[in-house]
């Protein structure tokens, strides 16, 4: 796969998922667990989510330095992470391209 095959492939990939995750647990799991009080699908799917979180911040910092991003682009990156559809705006917008 060519994705796999650069540091910047490999972040598209670690954002992508990392939205995934968070939007599964927006949109899936809390109502589970507020609705119908299913709590197991959150605490299973939150622990993958927070470490594909922490996964993606080090990923952005470590992009920062090698790649010398902007703060500007770093700061946008980082605020992708806690915005809903955030990760997939910013791969539309810049990770793409780049």
């Amino acid at each position: 796969m060519k994705l796999l095959k650069t540091s910047i492939g490999r972040f598209r990939i670690l954002a992508f998922t990392e939205g995934l995750s968070f939007i599964f647990i927006l949109f899936i799991t809390m109502p589970l667990k507020y609705m119908l009080n299913i709590p197991e699908p959150n605490m299973v799917i939150g622990m993958a989510h927070g470490i594909l979180f922490l996964l993606y911040i080090l990923a952005v910092i470590d992009l920062k330095i090698r790649k010398e991003w902007t703060i500007g682009l770093t700061f946008k990156s980082l605020l992708a992470s806690i915005v809903p559809f955030g990760t997939f705006y910013m791969e539309n917008k810049f990770f793409r391209y780049m």
